[in-house]
């Protein structure tokens, strides 16, 4: 089950690196849902979410 969920966590966290560079070339395409389309948002947005997913995805390894 833990395999599972870190898996789940390094495709997370490679989606949404993804989609960080994506955004950083093009804001408008990443955060359309926002009113605000630039860099720095994006960084803000995708880059914890990139962080977060790799932290989960090494807790896991961790402990497994």
């Amino acid at each position: 089950m833990l395999e599972v969920l870190q898996l789940f966590a390094q495709v997370l966290a490679l989606a949404s690196s993804t989609l960080l560079i994506l955004g950083l070339i093009r804001p408008v395409l990443v955060l359309w849902f926002l009113d605000r389309f630039n860099r720095l948002k994006v960084i803000q947005v995708y880059g914890v979410a990139t962080l977060l997913f790799l932290g989960l995805s090494i807790l896991f390894w961790v402990i497994k």
